[in-house]
């Protein structure tokens, strides 16, 4: 490494001894020897992208030195030294970045977008943002269970741009939590200059806007940023609040190696080439007499050859064989369902809205380390009252008001699931989840087939029209979550059924989509078994038998079947999904055999509807079976509309009798 003639970066030593300044200087200097290495594989072509953290090591490393070894840290891929310093074999590391079984995620995901849990470590995913909420989980988690714990996340100056960042800084503000959100101001958001991100003067302004502690710091002097997170996280232990924490620094290479530099101003690397962090501090322990020529040139053959038996290693393992069993199994963490029957015979009367409460609440009681967050969900029990009274039994701590910030809140529960804990979100409105997308479809459904870490989040869903609430208020959207594996959902028609699959779903301990008609709130009731009790994931139910005609259906529409079915006198067989994933297609295919003829049935829109996937898989299955062409019926494709009339039109209830009617006649 070429060392500098001049110190350009003063530092204060106090209360660090000889040794740990030295065992810093090995720390650092590590990333840096592993940066020349992967810069030289990755033009030889054994690595196929890199993203180089020079330059700004000392923020990585010192943060990885200043907190606790059981403190969870969440880097991004520009911190490659918060992986060394936590202590993770090279030869691992290195066979992350060769996507080699023995890396992080079996191949399937490349550099840094991994966790670690032994390690406190939690991966980024490419979107930058996401993680800041995962961070509010896991200060959470520490908050209510008192372990006097700090958190500590990374984004970067151009990440923070990105809307998790205000929101997640906003819920851990207002929920006073421990957590050190570290802003890396490298001046550059890829080849976009600060000046074209924001237009305040720092981020340190932003921190008043919240109402939290801000600190600005050179994050190239490594004892600076090591002391002052430290400092932070030893008060924030004590005394529960999130602090905001700019560290300046620079970054020397591209955003990643193909993207080059070209952009840069020209003489600004070698303005910053002068505060180079490890050559400041090696300069600096050569004046203090702490280390000599000697002890470098020692201590770089020892980790290069330490770099170059991981490599070895790495290198060495044959490429990941696919298995496609394997690759579904995955998916979910592994569970295998033991349904729950009710203990005694009692039962009551129970409206749809009353059962998902029932539910919810012995499920609160069963599970303690279960937090349900969400819009208004705490006095005033959410807007269609399903949480009423349960402050009052589990208190503000599990039953938890949440700002406006769909993001986050499905971040923070992704990251309470990281300490061992449960989380219940409710969108006031199924329409709302967009805010909340990308934490869903990226996050909880990739993250147990990426790394390994379950997400045991359940996120409820009141959904659907016939309430005269319009295109914002009454969406189907299901099958934008179908879509996407590694997620479950259930879409109950009735009240037993929401409440033994809404336990069923928080006893599950991967991601669950729960869907609630709010038509059928109050609209609908029977009998339900007042003890605790679980339904089956992944089975369908057969509502009523019949011989001529099969009606797969779920949701409003098993109303509208047996409606439809008991004026008309046809005697066909309807099947409620009840799950849409796992599909339960034994019943639907064995319903198809038995009839011959098939209507599918949804409130959904009828382009990229469920029910195309539904049609498809009986024609690929059963066409040998068919007397007629399999049917859907579905609303149409457009918004929902206000109008009651318009509504009507819109959904697919009076359409669906001409339809059976024709496949009657077929």
């Amino acid at each position: 490494m070429d060392i500098l003639e001049k110190r350009s970066i003063t530092y204060d030593r106090t209360a660090f001894s000889d040794q740990e300044l030295k065992d810093i200087y090995t720390a650092i200097l590590k990333p840096r020897l592993i940066e020349e290495k992967m810069l030289i594989l990755l033009r030889q072509g054994k690595i196929s992208k890199w993203f180089s953290g020079w330059g700004q090591e000392a923020i990585s490393v010192g943060a990885a030195l200043a907190m606790d070894e059981d403190e969870f840290i969440l880097p991004m891929h520009r911190n490659l030294g918060i992986f060394t310093t936590r202590g993770i074999p090279l030869n691992r590391l290195f066979a992350q970045f060769q996507g080699k079984m023995s890396g992080f995620t079996k191949g399937r995901d490349r550099s840094f977008h991994f966790g670690a849990k032994d390690y406190k470590i939690a991966g980024m995913i490419s979107h930058l943002g996401p993680q800041l909420g995962i961070a509010d989980g896991i200060a959470l988690a520490n908050k209510v269970k008192e372990n006097k714990k700090a958190t500590i996340v990374f984004t970067g100056d151009g990440g923070a741009s990105e809307g998790d960042f205000h929101e997640s800084l906003n819920v851990a503000a207002v929920w006073k939590l421990p957590v050190i959100f570290t802003v890396e101001n490298n001046c550059w958001g890829l080849s976009t200059p600060s000046s074209e991100q924001f237009a305040c003067k720092q981020f340190i302004d932003k921190g008043i806007g919240y109402g939290m502690k801000a600190v600005q710091i050179d994050g190239n002097n490594i004892l600076e940023v090591i002391s002052t997170i430290r400092e932070l996280a030893k008060e924030m232990r004590e005394n529960p609040a999130p602090v905001l924490l700019e560290c300046m620094t620079f970054r020397m290479r591209g955003h990643e190696e193909a993207s080059g530099t070209k952009y840069y101003p020209e003489g600004i690397q070698e303005e910053w080439q002068i505060k180079d962090p490890v050559a400041n501090f090696e300069l600096y322990l050569k004046e203090e007499g702490i280390i000599d020529d000697a002890f470098v040139k020692d201590l770089t053959k020892s980790i290069k050859k330490e770099i170059q038996n991981g490599l070895d290693i790495a290198s060495a393992e044959e490429k990941v064989v696919p298995n496609t069993e394997k690759e579904i199994e995955d998916l979910f963490a592994p569970y295998k369902q033991q349904v729950i029957a009710p203990v005694s015979e009692s039962t009551s009367e129970k409206r749809l809205i009353d059962a998902i409460s029932d539910g919810l609440k012995q499920s609160m009681q069963r599970f303690p380390e279960t937090i349900i967050m969400g819009q208004d969900v705490a006095e005033y029990g959410g807007v269609f009252k399903i949480t009423e009274g349960f402050v009052d039994l589990f208190g503000k701590e599990r039953v938890r008001n949440t700002p406006l910030c769909e993001s986050a809140i499905v971040g923070t529960g992704l990251g309470l699931s990281m300490q061992g804990m449960k989380a219940v979100v409710e969108m006031q409105f199924a329409d709302f989840v967009t805010c909340g997308f990308n934490q869903i479809v990226n996050n909880l459904a990739k993250i147990h087939w990426r790394w390994g870490q379950n997400a045991d989040v359940v996120v409820r869903m009141p959904t659907g029209a016939g309430v005269a609430a319009g295109p914002f208020h009454s969406q189907s959207n299901e099958a934008w979550f179908f879509h996407t594996p590694g997620l479950k959902i259930l879409y109950p028609s009735s009240p037993a059924e929401a409440k033994g699959l809404l336990a069923a779903a928080i006893e599950d301990p991967n991601p669950v989509m729960f869907f609630e008609h709010k038509f059928l709130y109050r609209s609908i009731k029977e009998e339900v078994h007042d003890d605790y009790y679980t339904l089956e994931i992944g089975k369908a139910n057969t509502v009523k038998e019949g011989k001529d005609l099969s009606i797969i259906t779920y949701g409003l529409g098993v109303h509208w079947a047996k409606e439809i079915v008991a004026e008309s006198g046809i005697d066909a067989e309807i099947i409620d999904l009840r799950t849409l994933a796992p599909l339960d297609t034994d019943a639907i295919y064995a319903s198809v055999k038995k009839t011959g003829k098939c209507l599918v049935l949804h409130e959904d829109c009828m382009t990229g509807g469920i029910g195309a996937e539904i049609s498809a898989l009986i024609t690929e299955n059963c066409f040998k079976f068919l007397d007629a062409p399999v049917r859907r019926v579905a609303s149409l494709d457009t918004p929902v509309p206000f109008d009651a009339g318009l509504e009507i039109n819109f959904l697919p209830k009076e359409r669906a009798l001409t339809a059976i009617n024709e496949l009657m006649e077929y």
